[in-house]
C-alpha cells in the first residue's frame, strides 16, 4: 500500500478536542509502537487561527490579530484526513515523541512551534493552512 501520510503533509483532524483543525505531520508511525500498537502520527497544528486583518487596523492591532496558537499531539491515523497541501516548515528539530513525556517540555515545544508558524503566516506563504475551516 502507498504511504500518503508523510512528513510535512497538511491534514485535518477529524476526532477529539482539535476536530476540524488543520495540522502538519511531523513524523508517522505506520506500524505503531509498544505503547500505541496502531498506526499513528505526531502532528503539530493550529489550535487558534489568526483573525482577519483589515487595512485600517493599527500596527499593534495587526500584530495581535496575527497571533497563532499551536498544539502538538499524537493522533491515530484513522482520525486524520490528508489534504493535497504540504507545509515546508522545519519543526523536526523542535518536536519529537519524547517532548510529550513532560508538561514543561511540551509547553516549550509548543511555544517554538507557535513562533515558527506565526513567522510562516506573516510571510504570506501557505495561506490555506492558516484559514479557518468552515463547516
Amino acid at each position: 500500500m502507498v504511504k500518503f501520510l508523510k512528513p510535512n503533509k497538511a491534514v485535518v483532524l477529524l476526532q477529539g478536542r482539535y476536530a476540524g483543525r488543520k495540522a502538519v505531520i511531523i513524523r508517522s508511525f505506520d506500524d505503531g509502537t509498544r505503547d500505541r500498537p496502531y498506526g499513528h502520527c505526531l502532528v503539530a497544528g493550529v489550535a487558534k487561527y489568526p483573525a482577519k486583518v483589515v487595512r485600517k487596523d493599527s500596527a499593534k492591532k495587526t500584530a495581535k490579530k496575527s497571533r497563532v496558537k499551536a498544539f502538538i499531539k499524537l493522533v491515530n491515523q484513522s482520525h486524520l484526513m490528508p489534504t493535497r497541501y504540504t507545509l515546508d516548515v522545519d519543526l523536526k528539530d523542535v518536536i519529537n515523541p519524547d517532548v510529550l513525556q513532560t508538561k514543561d517540555k511540551k509547553v516549550t515545544a509548543a511555544k517554538e512551534t507557535k513562533r515558527r508558524l506565526e513567522e510562516r503566516f506573516k510571510t504570506g506563504k501557505n495561506r490555506w493552512f492558516f484559514s479557518k475551516l468552515r463547516f
